[in-house]
């Protein structure tokens, strides 16, 4: 935005608008808000803005009330900050906010529904069913091998992969929900792509030891991220098009990040689209602010642009 522009906000960049960055909440990502959440408000301050931290509780309403900001900066991840809840209170309080809206955070979340949005798009996604986690506990839903996860959380939280010479079914832990998502293991490595708007910002190959799971994705050393990722061409561009087609399929808004899992055996038929995080992470080894910095876009200017794109009706 040019100096002295207005946003959909009716917020100037140079008015020093009150910025409220929520962060922490009541997920299982939690901890990772609380970094993501530091983060962004500590940018935001250099940034020129004024900036109030809000660890999101039961009072938000009211704490958002009191705090009267011009913008809030939605640093929340998983379920109630990443799923619709937030975005409804926001909504209902009239605050521009950042990321996706109601509908698009909602379906995001929902593995199962969004899916049937990528299908429906015509985007390549792997065999899956829903299940019960305590028959996915008793037998094998499917062949081995596959992968169960919950229907509605993120950050490969509660993943299990059950190998292909596993005899036992998944000994899922007491934290799954009862519904599970059974979907088809796909071979390969993990690639992901941020859009920023109407743009696709790059592709990133996920190095992990093993499997990329939540240590994997945010502990210092868990894994090794490689952007642009040495793809062919046409896998790289394939990325590129996916990802921006799930942003606008799910309806989605301001920054989304799309995970792909790609069987390089097969090339560009071997990619297929496993999620789409409508709230990328935004800590020190988050893939977001990677992407953007490989574009020539620094992290203070990127979360600037998020505030700028603020609004409400998302």
């Amino acid at each position: 935005m040019y100096p002295g522009a207005t946003n959909e906000a009716g917020m100037s960049s140079r008015t020093r608008a009150r910025i409220a960055v929520l962060k922490g909440g009541r997920s299982a990502e939690r901890e990772v808000s609380l970094v993501s959440g530091r983060e962004c408000a500590a940018a935001l301050r250099g940034e020129g803005f004024d900036v109030v931290e809000i660890d999101a509780g039961q009072d938000l309403p009211e704490v958002l009330s009191r705090a009267r900001p011009d913008v809030v900066f939605n640093a929340l991840h998983g379920r109630w900050g990443e799923d619709g809840c937030v975005q409804g209170i926001l909504e209902w309080l009239g605050i521009p906010y950042t990321h996706s809206g109601v509908l698009a955070s909602a379906l995001a979340m929902d593995k199962a529904r969004a899916k049937q949005v990528f299908a429906a798009a015509d985007l390549p996604v792997a065999e899956s069913l829903l299940t019960s986690a305590e028959a996915a506990r008793s037998g094998h839903p499917m062949s081995p091998p596959y992968v169960v996860k919950p229907v509605n959380e993120g950050s490969s939280v509660g993943v299990y992969l059950v190998h292909e010479a596993a005899n036992a079914p998944a000994q899922l832990g007491p934290e799954m929900p009862e519904t599970v998502m059974v979907e088809r293991y796909v071979p390969g490595r993990e690639l992901t792509t941020t859009v920023m708007g109407d743009r696709a910002l790059a592709v990133t190959d996920i190095v992990a030891d093993g499997w990329y799971d939540y240590h994997a994705k945010y502990s210092p050393g868990g894994s090794r991220h490689v952007v642009p990722a040495a793809v062919p061409e046409e896998v790289a561009a394939a990325c590129l098009d996916y990802a921006l087609r799930a942003h606008r399929a799910l309806g989605c808004r301001g920054v989304s990040r799309a995970d792909f899992r790609w069987d390089e055996s097969r090339g560009v038929e071997g990619l297929i689209i496993l999620e789409v995080n409508t709230q990328p992470g935004m800590t020190p080894t988050s893939l977001a602010p990677e992407q953007a910095a490989h574009c020539g876009i620094g992290f203070g200017e990127l979360v600037r642009w998020m505030v700028e794109d603020a609004s409400c009706g998302r």
